[in-house]
């Protein structure tokens, strides 16, 4: 594992086809550019994730979704215009290839614009980003770049870690609207009846 870098170290990285640690909004996450596959798979290897548990897209706006070929629907368009940017993460139909590329088991993919100025600047510039909390899977978050490096200690998988400082984030909510009504699958920073009061619907159960 490389040690600290910085912003342009860690783009550099990005669009090589590492796995770089970065601060969000929410904690700290590892990413890989979600154009390059193998990136992708060395990020479930990274974190020790299941193949068939999705890895959520960072994105820095609606744009780079629709240009992965994904069609965003009105419920989702309410969504993003109410809670974006912000820990609010949408799943929604998604070309097959997309996918299977994040481990989802039917076709759907999350996806969330962070309110975090510096994340929205590297995705601005790396395209969108497989993102997972930074720690293996089932650990504790990431709090800090320290964190990272114990979490990963000795992992040639990760190619460097950006330090931003202490993130103290709630955890995104998880609203899934790619199969029928609308349902949470994860309460986190955004209440279910705040997306009611948007929706103008309550969520299937």
């Amino acid at each position: 594992m490389s040690g600290v870098v910085d912003a342009a170290a860690a783009v550099s990285l990005l669009e090589g086809g590492g796995v770089v640690a970065l601060p969000t909004d929410t904690v700290y996450g590892v990413a890989a550019v979600l154009s390059h596959p193998s990136a992708v798979d060395l990020l479930f290897r990274l974190k020790g994730r299941p193949s068939t548990k999705a890895l959520p897209v960072l994105v820095d706006s609606v744009e780079q979704i629709v240009g992965l070929g994904v069609t965003w629907p009105d419920e989702a368009r309410r969504l993003a215009d109410a809670f974006w940017p912000g820990a609010l993460t949408i799943i929604v139909a998604a070309p097959h290839e997309l996918a299977q590329r994040v481990g989802s088991v039917h076709d759907g993919v999350g996806f969330r614009v962070p309110d975090d100025g510096f994340a929205r600047g590297v995705l601005a510039l790396t395209g969108p980003l497989a993102v997972t909390s930074a720690n293996g899977h089932g650990g504790e978050p990431a709090h800090s770049a320290s964190d990272v490096a114990r979490a990963f200690k000795g992992r040639s998988e990760l190619s460097g870690i950006v330090d931003g400082g202490r993130r103290q984030g709630i955890v995104s909510t998880v609203v899934d609207l790619s199969d029928g009504p609308w349902h949470v699958l994860r309460e986190g920073a955004v209440a279910r009846g705040a997306l009611a009061a948007v929706l103008g619907s309550s969520p299937r159960e």
